[in-house]
């Protein structure tokens, strides 16, 4: 978990060096990132079955995978090796996200992910024993890296949310011109460190607004 002391000293430091930024900030109110403790396997199966989808089907299809597994809030390795390939795929899911969290689940059990270990490693270094698991790409471990280990200088480049969320407040959503690129993303976020998750937050707050305008 990360002390409330923390976080509010991102937040002002956010402020500090973006006056956008700073606005979504008072719009949004404090941070929630680690707020509290997230069961770090529950929070990787939550990453795969969220790939490529709208925060909106991520959490109907995750829904149905937790009734139809008993999972209640939180996932185990034994709710998928214990599952049917089949009535995972009715949940919504994908064939190779059905595999994924099964062998997810076995990598699991069987200590060849330990998550122990995992909190010991640099952000790079974390990102590279996830990313050579079954399913798990960077974008999926940089997620890990924030909502599971309370990593707070992450911004991942692969999520389409965020790239779309900059460009509403920096770029062609704000009056700017072109979206930005690679390049010119990572320069508008280099201020931001070292609490690029924490500016993420906030871009992922817009994104939930329009959708909730939007429904």
């Amino acid at each position: 978990m990360i002390k409330p002391a923390t976080m509010r000293a991102a937040e002002a430091h956010l402020r500090s060096v973006d006056s956008r930024l700073a606005r979504l900030i008072d719009r949004h109110g404090p941070c929630t990132i680690g707020a509290r403790r997230r069961d770090p396997f529950h929070v990787l199966c939550s990453s795969i079955i969220g790939q490529q989808l709208s925060i909106k089907a991520a959490d109907t299809i995750q829904a149905r995978v937790a009734a139809l597994t008993g999972a209640g809030a939180r996932f185990l390795p034994d709710h998928f090796i214990a599952a049917d390939h089949d009535a995972l795929r009715s949940c919504g899911l994908s064939n190779a996200k059905a595999k994924w969290l099964r062998a997810l689940a076995d990598a699991k059990a069987s200590g060849r992910l330990d998550f122990a270990k995992l909190r010991k490693l640099d952000d790079e270094a974390a990102i590279e024993v996830l990313d050579a698991l079954p399913g798990i790409g960077r974008w999926t471990a940089e997620m890990f890296l924030i909502f599971a280990l309370d990593r707070l200088d992450i911004f991942s480049l692969g999520d389409v949310g965020l790239r779309n969320g900059l460009n509403r407040l920096h770029g062609a959503g704000s009056g700017g011109g072109a979206k930005l690129d690679d390049a010119e993303t990572l320069a508008r976020v280099a201020c931001w460190a070292p609490y690029r998750s924490v500016g993420s937050w906030y871009l992922w707050r817009v994104l939930e607004s329009d959708a909730a305008t939007s429904d």
